[in-house]
């Protein structure tokens, strides 16, 4: 069960409104680093999560306060489409250019769709997209999604602060990047609570090590053939980051065969090319004395 309240969880105002800034704001909302993805994504690690309830009851919180993050973008940007509808409505009426023109940056479907309201899209009018919501049912492979999560929308909003002179965006847009700074650590924090990083790696810590070819769980494979010396890297060299191994540095070789495969099937509707051989009678010729009298 969810409850609302009328008011906002920060305060919002526009100060200069600007509909090409609107569309900016779009991203943060249904781009693949905004605030749909992941107040969804919290939501349904929750609503599967299996083991301690201390888990899902933080996951429930902090989903529910990304609808409301949801909510003062969605204003914000219903606020910067205010007060240029006028001159936008006469210029529509009055001339019959290319629409993104004639709207100077802003999203046409701000008027033609939503009635100068927010959208479940991103700055380009691209539909939030579902597979972008990761749940696994493992807690760690879900934390370290979250940070992710976190970080890609923690980078976005900084850049919508520096593309906006307006105080009131950059007060809101402080405020969001506040909480995204919470939520990274947030989630680290959980991967602590689990037992850190040495108890965890690799996920899934229940999967036997013996089980998996030992001699490649920690060597850094490199495919670059002007490259004969290891890298300068942490991950070319020493202990590994789980504590359980030595990276090492080996040149790519091949280790399996070359690839043979049958003949096509014939109601594949391959080309005739490809089901004749090479030698003695073609493959479609047996085929045919197989299944004809």
């Amino acid at each position: 069960m969810f409850y609302h309240d009328k008011k906002l969880q920060y305060q919002v105002r526009v100060e200069n409104p600007n509909p090409a800034y609107a569309k900016l704001l779009q991203q943060a909302i249904g781009g693949i680093e905004g605030e749909i993805r992941v107040c969804l994504q919290y939501l349904f690690q929750a609503w599967g999560s299996r083991g301690p309830v201390k888990y899902r009851d933080m996951l429930l919180d902090t989903g529910t306060e990304e609808i409301s993050h949801i909510e003062m973008l969605s204003t914000a940007v219903a606020l910067n489409l205010e007060g240029a509808t006028n001159d936008l409505k006469d210029k529509i009426a009055g001339e019959n250019p290319i629409v993104g023109s004639i709207m100077g940056g802003m999203d046409p479907r701000h008027v033609l769709s939503s009635g100068l309201a927010a959208m479940a899209v991103d700055s380009n009018g691209v539909p939030f997209n579902g597979s972008w919501v990761v749940g696994s049912g493992n807690i760690a492979a879900d934390m370290y999604a979250n940070v992710m999560a976190e970080s890609t929308g923690r980078v976005l909003a900084t850049r919508l602060w520096e593309l906006t002179d307006d105080p009131g965006m950059k007060d809101m847009l402080a405020f969001l990047i506040a909480r995204d700074t919470m939520h990274q650590n947030q989630w680290l924090a959980v991967i602590e609570d689990l037992g850190g990083v040495n108890a965890n790696l690799p996920i899934p810590n229940t999967f036997p090590m013996s089980d998996q070819i030992r001699a490649f769980e920690y060597a850094f494979v490199s495919t670059n053939i002007e490259r004969p010396e290891a890298p300068d890297g942490r991950w070319a060299s020493g202990p590994s980051i789980d504590g359980k191994g030595e990276f090492t540095f080996v040149h790519a070789q091949p280790q399996g065969q070359e690839p043979v495969l049958g003949p096509p099937d014939i109601k594949g509707y391959a080309q005739e090319q490809q089901l004749t051989g090479s030698e003695g009678k073609g493959i479609l010729e047996n085929i045919k004395d197989t299944i004809l009298p």
